[in-house]
């Protein structure tokens, strides 16, 4: 019966165990986990050998995942999406927990759609492509830095060495062209452009690769950015170096995959080494540490590859890995697994997926994976909200000799530095670029020169340029009627400017406008910018609004806005004397003259006799004094302290003014002038008249639109003759009051034309320089060009050459010098008048105060009481002169003084007596 009962239990706990299907314990003794990788590629053989290693390290260490062990299985992927799917299938008929890989992005894509619908976490150190970051691959964890950072890096780089554009090679896959669309966004927001895109087929041949290359050597760029795989990369430097791609002046910039193959395959073999010297490639950069260090000399005997950081981020996985499903275990998560009642349908029909069940915990242990944060050999592993590791960060290294060479870090805080990342991250005030963010770079071809960057394409068709075909001054542009042939001051500027650059410029110039009228040089510029031209050569004002719609190249002649109008000598007549100064001069320096006399009359009146007597006499002194300084003439001396500065400030002034009064006279007497009602553009705002400008030109609008002159104003005129016509006829008989044109037309107009002269200032400042698409490299170099022609005498040659005339004869002669005005003198005269007034303040402050001291004793010798009226009594006071007043109050301290000692005398004389009387009676 017993032996009946114990069955009995056996068969109720295999029933029970059944029940729970594939239901395991909470921490189980094993973890499955599959990795799939590509065994034949060098990333893949180092990357097995990491995991293993991993493996070993997390599964001896007794302080993790509390005895439970990690098994990891490898699959082949063979580099095919097909088999990398398949594969996974594989893994997951053994119930892992966790996919690691697969080796690239293009393969994750495929298995990343696995992993989503058995929600298995999908860990890759090795997919780098930015679109696996999105919402469509939830599963997918990245536990290396994304493209998207790397790209970010090239383009600061780009940037740095002042490169506008870019030649892209890349292998024409999900992780190519990912890779390259983030590197073109890159590169916009930097401004600057991917100007070729260069894709290789996968599994390509050298053939194939020699057929881009070609083409790529056809065009401008040569900064060629190479995205690839490491095998199908020295492929291609192959191919370069047959094609001599690798010379002077091409630029290669790498993605980490060259560093990686540099790493892993040291020591490379001489003919490798020499297809990639002077590369600039990056490297992702992890902090040095012990355990960096221990995991190192470990490698040595683990195998004889090189260590690369894939290695390093490789190992970092498992570990990250082990964390989570040990914190997985903590929040009581078990491992189970559940059928997907979907693959019901398909049953039988296409795979036998009966063995495929979806992972139950998937969920809850990708959020553990994401929330783990640990240092591992790599530096900090932590994730953004992103699903991004923290502090992207890449060493910039350049290939030379047998090595490398570190010449600077890029990282997202500090951009391109020297100084490493993580004492940028200790200390942000760094994060901005230095002028020598990056250390000197050998180039390919043995140089440290920076390479230009571009070269003109040699399978280009001829540049399309067009040129204003002018019918008034020609000089400067112009067409022959008879051979069709363009000639002029431009077009010599620009055929030598062409004649200085490092390389041939094939062009023909096309004739713009229709030789009846001159044509509008905003609409040339427009037509490049619509691509009918491909440059715009001729007098071409650079402008706000065409610089809008095309780049323009250094001004290779100074110019702007300046007003033209007829002129007259200026005679001399009866009242030329009064025309140094304004009228208001006049009769401020009046004014102050007598005002200055005035005072000083006030603070010599009642101590100096030549200051006093009857009232006409003191008029005339005053007036004689006052203007008598001009010519130091004055007879009269000062004798009081505030009168004698105020005189020796007044003598200044006078100085002043009498020189410059007699240096404005000797100029108008002396010099010939000419003279115009029109002083300038504000003369010309303020009037009614009509203005003239040349037909077509940019200057029309400007002056409605900055001036504000009414558009009828505003005549239009073609030729020269019309603007003689305009200007001799006047406002008043159909012509203009003034011609508003550029600089360098005027002067030639003027330079046989001597009743005409420029007025007022140059209200604008501008150039003319020639127009070409927006970023095209030529404009910089044709800049260049015309900075060397004007440091070698050769532009001021071709000026002399087509606009050098004959003067006219009153080119010596100066435009009417503009009267002195008061306000070149209102420092002077405020000066004089401050002085003036706190002398005269301080006079009266000391005169009140002698009246009040003297005040009863001039009331008793005047005869008035004190209440007939203190005004009038001051007046007096101040009328009387100094001396006499001390001379009074002194008089009156003696009488008081005899008239005391007499009173005194009285007093004793009758005591005396009534002493003697007493002495009588006694």
């Amino acid at each position: 019966m017993h032996k009946n009962v114990v069955w009995l239990l056996v068969v109720m706990v295999v029933n029970l165990s059944g029940c729970f299907n594939n239901t395991v314990s909470t921490r189980p003794d094993v973890i499955n986990i599959a990795s799939i990788l590509t065994f034949d590629s060098i990333i893949g053989k180092v990357a097995k050998i990491a995991l293993q290693a991993a493996v070993e390290d997390v599964n001896s260490d007794p302080t993790i995942l509390n005895g439970t062990k990690l098994k990891i299985t490898f699959h082949d992927s063979n580099f095919s999406g097909f088999l990398s799917m398949m594969e996974a299938i594989h893994a997951m008929e053994t119930e892992v927990v966790a996919l690691i890989g697969p080796q690239t992005s293009v393969l994750a894509h495929v298995v990343s759609q696995v992993a989503n619908e058995l929600q298995v976490p999908l860990l890759s150190f090795t997919a780098t492509d930015p679109a696996l970051s999105s919402l469509q691959y939830p599963f997918f964890v990245r536990t290396t830095h994304s493209d998207l950072y790397q790209m970010a890096a090239i383009a600061d780089i780009v940037r740095y060495y002042g490169w506008r554009q870019v030649t892209a090679i890349y292998m024409d896959d999900d992780h190519g062209r990912n890779g390259i669309i983030s590197l073109g966004d890159q590169l916009v927001a930097r401004g600057c452009k991917i100007s070729h895109k260069a894709p290789i087929k996968p599994q390509a041949t050298k053939t194939d690769i020699s057929n881009v290359l070609v083409q790529v050597a056809l065009m401008e760029s040569r900064v060629l950015v190479i995205h690839t795989c490491a095998n199908s990369g020295l492929d291609v430097l192959e191919v370069a170096k047959s094609l001599e791609m690798l010379d002077r002046g091409y630029v290669w910039i790498a993605t980490n995959w060259l560093s990686t193959v540099i790493d892993i395959s040291s020591p490379l073999p001489l003919k490798t080494l020499d297809s990639m010297q002077g590369f600039i490639t990056l490297k992702t950069y992890t902090k040095d540490s012990n355990l960096t260090r221990k995991f190192a000399s470990k490698w040595q005997n683990l195998t004889t590859f090189g260590l690369s950081t894939y290695c390093l981020y490789a190992y970092d996985t498992v570990w990250l890995l082990a964390r989570a499903l040990d914190a997985y275990f903590d929040q009581g998560g078990n491992i189970s697994f559940s059928k997907d009642l979907r693959l019901n349908d398909v049953k039988g029909k296409i795979l036998n997926l009966d063995s495929l069940s979806i992972f139950n915990g998937g969920k809850l242990l990708l959020q553990d994976i994401l929330h783990v944060k640990m240092e591992g050999l790599t530096g900090v592993i932590e994730f953004t909200s992103d699903k991004d590791l923290v502090f992207p960060a890449f060493e910039v290294l350049n290939v030379i000799g047998t090595g490398v060479r570190k010449i600077g870090y890029w990282s997202n805080i500090s951009s391109l530095s020297t100084i490493s990342p993580e004492k940028v991250n200790m200390n942000p005030p760094h994060q901005s670029s230095s002028p020598e963010a990056l250390h000197t770079v050998i180039w390919p071809g043995q140089t440290i020169q920076k390479p230009r960057g571009w070269v003109f394409p040699q399978n280009a068709k001829q540049f399309e340029i067009g040129v204003p075909n002018r019918v008034s001054f020609t000089e400067f542009v112009g067409q022959s009627k008879e051979t069709g042939a363009f000639k002029g001051y431009c077009i010599d500027v620009f055929t030598s400017a062409v004649n200085l650059l490092p390389y041939a410029v094939p062009y023909k110039f096309q004739s713009y406008g229709d030789s009846v009228k001159n044509p509008s040089n905003t609409e040339l510029v427009s037509l490049i910018n619509a691509d009918v031209y491909d440059a715009a050569v001729g007098d071409i004002a650079i402008t706000t609004n065409r610089t809008r719609l095309a780049d323009f190249s250094q001004p290779f002649i100074e110019s702007g806005l300046v007003v033209v109008a007829p002129v007259s000598r200026a005679n001399s007549s009866t009242w030329a004397f009064l025309r140094p100064f304004s009228p208001l001069m006049w009769c401020v320096s009046g004014i102050f003259f007598i005002v200055v006399g005035a005072v000083v009359w006030t603070l010599e009146h009642r101590i100096n006799d030549e200051f006093r007597g009857p009232p006409k006499k003191q008029i005339v002194t005053v007036l004689w004094f006052s203007f008598s300084t001009l010519f130091s003439s004055h007879r009269e001396n000062t004798l009081s302290t505030l009168g004698r500065m105020v005189l020796i400030l007044w003598l200044f002034v006078v100085l002043i003014i009498n020189s410059s009064y007699t240096a404005s006279l000797t100029s108008i007497l002396t010099v010939q002038k000419l003279y115009s009602p029109i002083k300038g553009i504000d003369s010309l705002m303020a009037s009614e008249d009509p203005i003239g400008y040349q037909e077509n030109s940019f200057v029309r609008n400007y002056l409605i639109a900055e001036y504000g002159i009414h558009e009828d104003r505003l005549i239009p005129l073609s030729l020269p003759e019309d603007f003689k016509k305009a200007l001799k006829d006047g406002p008043k008989h159909g012509g203009v009051a003034a011609v508003v044109d550029e600089r360098p037309y005027i002067e030639l107009f003027l330079s046989t034309r001597c009743d005409f002269s420029i007025v007022g200032q140059e209200f604008t400042k501008n150039g003319w320089g020639f127009a070409f698409p927006r970023d095209s490299p030529l404009a910089a170099d044709m800049s260049t060009a015309i900075l060397k022609l004007s440091e070698n005498g050769e532009l001021q040659r071709i000026h002399d050459k087509w606009l050098l005339r004959s003067a006219c004869s009153s080119q010596g002669t100066k435009f009417e010098v503009d009267r002195l005005e008061l306000a070149s003198f209102q420092g002077l005269f405020f000066i004089c008048g401050l002085a003036c007034f706190l002398a005269l303040v301080i006079y009266i402050v000391l005169t009140i105060r002698q009246f009040y001291k003297h005040y009863p004793t001039l009331s008793e010798s005047t005869g008035r009481s004190i209440q007939s009226g203190p005004l009038k009594t001051f007046i007096s006071f101040v009328d009387e002169k100094e001396e006499t007043t001390k001379t009074r109050s002194k008089r009156k301290y003696y009488s008081e003084g005899s008239s005391s000692r007499i009173y005194d005398a009285g007093n004793a004389s009758i005591q005396n007596y009534d002493e003697s009387k007493i002495e009588l009676s006694k």
